[in-house]
């Protein structure tokens, strides 16, 4: 499965999305526009700023301009190199979804750990570069277990 999980918006018509499996792929939306004539409408850049995944499977503008994140996936340029924070994203984007699934706000699992909340939305957004220790507690904040693994 082809999960999203973090949307880049570039210059012109192109963005980047960091996917789960550690790749981020560039892609400029008006390949498309020649199956999609409506999708011109992104040359707006006030539009095409307002473009957000939409759950992990979904880059959306409004709601009719959607593409499947299956495309940039496929047919995007690996620009994975270019990025230095590929495993905090993907780090964060698992602890959320730990978070999300026990229930727990960001407040709560702050206040159970002894961080601030604000330090954890910016280690859940892989806005941090956060210690192994600091990644520890929150695991263990959501009664789960770290595992490193070095092939």
């Amino acid at each position: 499965m082809i999960v999203a999980i973090k949307l880049v918006l570039k210059e012109g018509t192109a963005f980047d999305v960091y996917y789960l499996d550690g790749v981020v792929k560039r892609y400029d939306i008006l390949l498309l526009a020649k199956k999609f004539p409506q999708l011109n409408t992104l040359k707006d850049r006030d539009l095409f700023l307002k473009g957000h995944l939409l759950g992990w499977s979904v880059v959306q503008w409004n709601d009719e301009l959607d593409i499947s994140t299956e495309d940039p996936y496929y047919d995007g340029i690996d620009v994975t190199d270019e990025y230095d924070d590929i495993e905090n994203v993907i780090i964060g984007y698992k602890i959320k979804q730990k978070r999300l699934e026990l229930n727990l706000s960001q407040d709560e699992l702050a206040k159970k750990v002894g961080i601030d909340q604000s330090d954890l939305s910016k280690v859940e957004k892989g806005n941090a570069n956060p210690s192994i220790k600091m990644i520890y507690k929150i695991v263990c904040g959501l009664d789960s277990k770290l595992s490193i693994n070095i092939e």
